[in-house]
């Protein structure tokens, strides 16, 4: 079994500063008086130092070796002290200030002890004990002690903290200094929103955490309920407004804006679908600034409309089972997924909305694990409906590939296959997906092409196949052209090296 009891001897000569100081060292900052101990003095002085005539502890520590033998025996020769009546000459006062009312004398002998000796035992400490303590070592401004048991809470507590989330929460975010424990209860609330916030009045938040919590780009909560929470936040906080927002003045709007100032640039309203912009926001527009206001309503009325380069982006989403790639991250396949539905197709807004996961995209084939020939394209990819390629070109970033939603085949007889809803695509890289080039078909005839010889091949656009070799030779002749769809997706006609490839089929999801 682990043992919960801590040492601090690194820290000593500062905790004995502290339990050896002139009386007021504490009453300056928390209103607690210790009277000097002689027998401290007497027993320091016969036993391991010097007495200076200012109360203060004076060391001559040589190098590390002695410290290491040093300090063990002389916290417990303070804690000795401290568990000893015979000199007793110590009053403490607690409880005079009401910011510290809350320390109880069974708290506060577990810091003095902490404080003499360097140690502290939670072997029998209930976790809400543990808390308390915490609180009491953060009033006490003991630093060590403070980020040691928001550590010990994390760590060994955290199934306790989620079941008592509204109190950890409320007391971390009363103080500056439990910063820990402030950033356990922002990433819970990010990762598990729905659970946490039923059992938290999400109102009661403070400014801070809500503002901490709604800039996380892993908030896992959609775009319209992140704007409703706040707009609820700030109806709490300005109880004389209806929630009626055509019931409000001038003057209550303006009374919102402020309200909700730090807020509102957080909010990712490109995030948001027409429909739900139309019916829950338009009615708040008078809380937007004029310009935000515009460009939204022209990113969902005018196809040609320009995003600029502040938009925030969409959240990013975990959900386990959508893809497993080395090439493509959830906002490509967001767009792909877009495409495929034929849902914002021409909006160059479309990277600014809210991911679109409807697939599953179940990897079929990946050539850095499977190999680079034809012979394995087609033992693994055949005969499956509905396929996503997505290839990266040697030595550059780029990401190129193309839909297929008929089969692929190994045909003996090279022939062209029609379609009229292929498409290719391009991405300068990984994480640029502002400016990807979507191409669609133009001569249907031609959009796919089959040939045992060859890999997925869009029609003569994107050809990724073998030239004087056979099905099982890697592959030796990848380009891309303008043919057959309606934009060339690369700068250049010229032959390319794949770095990887990877093949999807995607499943429709079920949630």
């Amino acid at each position: 079994m682990k043992s919960n009891l801590f040492e601090f001897p690194e820290y000593l000569t500062q905790r004995l500063y502290l339990a050896s100081a002139v009386s007021g060292t504490f009453k300056d900052k928390k209103h607690i008086t210790l009277k000097l101990l002689d027998a401290y003095y007497k027993s320091f002085v016969y036993g391991y130092g010097a007495y200076s005539t200012t109360g203060i502890v004076k060391f001559d520590i040589m190098n590390e070796n002695m410290t290491k033998q040093f300090f063990p025996n002389l916290s417990q020769n303070y804690i000795e002290i401290l568990e000893d009546d015979e000199y007793y000459d110590v009053t403490i006062e607690i409880g005079e200030d009401p910011n510290l009312s809350n320390i109880t004398p069974e708290i506060f002998q577990i810091i003095l002890k902490y404080i003499y000796g360097g140690i502290i035992s939670l072997n029998e400490q209930e976790p809400s004990e543990t808390l308390k303590i915490l609180v009491a070592a953060d009033q006490l401004l003991l630093q060590e002690l403070t980020d040691y048991l928001q550590r010990y809470l994390i760590e060994n507590k955290s199934e306790w903290m989620e079941q008592y989330f509204e109190l950890i929460y409320q007391t971390s975010f009363q103080s500056n200094s439990l910063l820990e424990l402030q950033e356990y209860c922002t990433n819970l609330m990010a990762k598990s929103p729905e659970k946490i916030l039923k059992s938290l009045d999400f109102t009661s938040l403070s400014e801070k955490s809500l503002v901490s919590l709604i800039k996380r780009d892993d908030l896992q909560m959609k775009e319209i309920e992140i704007w409703e929470y706040v707009l609820e936040w700030g109806l709490e906080k300005n109880p004389t407004l209806l929630p009626d927002p055509t019931t409000w003045s001038d003057d209550d709007f303006k009374m919102m804006e402020n309200t909700l100032q730090h807020c509102l640039p957080l909010i990712r309203f490109f995030s948001l679908a027409s429909e739900e912009f139309i019916q829950r926001v338009h009615p708040y527009k008078k809380l937007l600034k004029h310009q935000l206001y515009e460009e939204l309503l022209n990113s969902y009325l005018n196809p040609n409309s320009i995003p600029n380069d502040d938009i925030l982006l969409p959240r990013y989403k975990n959900i386990d089972g959508i893809i497993d790639s080395k090439i493509v991250n959830l906002n490509i396949v967001s767009l792909i997924s877009r495409w495929i539905d034929k849902i914002d197709i021409k909006s160059k807004f479309i990277y600014t909305r809210e991911l679109y996961l409807p697939y599953e995209f179940k990897l079929l084939l990946r050539g850095s694990r499977d190999g680079f020939t034809p012979k394995k394209f087609h033992e693994l990819c055949d005969d499956k409906l509905c396929t996503v390629t997505f290839v990266k070109i040697k030595e550059t970033e780029e990401i190129v590939g193309g839909y297929n939603p008929l089969e692929w085949r190994s045909a003996s007889d090279s022939s062209f296959i029609r379609t009229k809803d292929s498409f290719i695509f391009s991405f300068k890289n990984k994480n640029d997906f502002k400016n990807p080039i979507l191409s669609h078909i133009i001569n249907r005839y031609c959009a796919l092409f089959y040939s045992k010889m060859v890999g997925p091949m869009f029609g003569s656009d994107l050809e990724i196949g073998v030239k004087g070799g056979n099905y099982s030779t890697e592959y030796n002749f990848c380009r891309s052209r303008k043919l057959h769809y309606e934009k060339k997706i690369r700068n250049t006609d010229d032959c390319f090296l794949i770095e990887d490839y990877e093949v999807f089929q995607i499943i429709k999801r079920r949630d």
